[in-house]
């Protein structure tokens, strides 16, 4: 590792090579150079970023150094951090991480707060009945950990077609001390589930990037996270419209379905309700960023 100013045999220290890998990082456009430095170091070393100051002038070994090599180079070729360190924070929740799964994104937060705020205000123990709460294609399990994690009091039920992203699921919820909480199930979509399952409420972040669009996206997305939670057909809406023409026969009267949808796709998810005939009171919410987010609408009770 050397660079301009650094002399052969110069003694790197963790300050020297958070600066040296930031510039480099930013060189090749790489997005949020310090803080993906920080991240990544941090791994390297096992510690909190904050330790990263707090010792900013102890010297790394050459095993450490080898090994913080290796990782920057997997970065240039523009793996995700979170692949790398293999976790990803959602909700302040630590969350472990593969290329099973998508990564969770800070925009889905947004789906978890409307949720939540749908439940029933919590009551004494035995004065109010669980809601029954279903995700499809729960991935690493951040949202229905997350809802879990706020409102243990319900029943959390888990669906996913990938064993590999159920098993993932699985280990989140046991590092988080909730797989009592929650029942995972294999399979695609709604198919798993009985004819006389219902549930209080469904959500899902399906997939909803047009086929023809994920070619352009950034290199981290198109290359590393696994297509089928990113493709959703050839206008985005394909998994967006199966839901909606299905998951109301597995709703009570009254019972919730919230959708994460793509920034632009309100009038198109709003059209598939209307003409699905099962839902009323159907609203589109933004984002922090003003962009079309969530879908939210309810089981007609006749």
């Amino acid at each position: 590792m050397q660079s301009k100013g650094h002399p052969p045999g110069h003694i790197w220290t963790i300050l020297d090579i958070l600066n040296w890998t930031t510039a480099f990082f930013r060189s090749r456009q790489i997005d949020s150079p310090r803080s993906s430095a920080e991240l990544l170091l941090a791994h390297v070393l096992k510690v909190e970023r904050i330790q990263l100051y707090l010792r900013h002038d102890q010297p790394l070994t050459p095993d450490e150094l080898g090994c913080f090599k290796s990782i920057i180079k997997r970065r240039i070729d523009r793996e995700p951090v979170a692949y790398i360190i293999g976790k990803k924070e959602f909700w302040s929740l630590e969350l472990a991480v593969s290329g099973h799964c998508l990564i969770p994104r800070p925009e889905t937060e947004c789906l978890v707060e409307k949720a939540l705020s749908c439940l029933p205000q919590k009551a004494a123990p035995g004065n109010q009945t669980p809601w029954r709460i279903l995700e499809l294609g729960t991935g690493s399990g951040a949202i229905i950990l997350a809802m879990a994690h706020e409102r243990p009091e319900n029943l959390f039920f888990a669906l996913d077609l990938s064993p590999a992203a159920l098993k993932a699921a699985r280990e989140n919820a046991r590092s988080l001390h909730l797989e009592d909480k929650i029942q995972f199930l294999a399979g695609d979509w709604l198919t798993p589930l009985k004819s006389d399952s219902c549930f209080d409420m469904i959500l899902s972040n399906p997939p909803y990037i047009p086929s023809d669009e994920i070619p352009g996206l950034q290199p981290e997305i198109r290359n590393f996270e696994p297509r089928m939670a990113l493709d959703g057909g050839e206008t985005g809406l394909s998994s967006l419209h199966h839901i909606i023409n299905f998951a109301g026969f597995h709703l009570r009267p009254g019972g919730k379905l919230l959708l994460e949808i793509g920034h632009d796709q309100g009038p198109g998810v709003i059209t598939a309700v209307d003409d699905s005939g099962m839902y009323e009171s159907v609203e589109v919410i933004k984002d922090y960023s003003g962009y079309d987010r969530v879908a939210i609408m309810s089981r007609k009770s006749t």
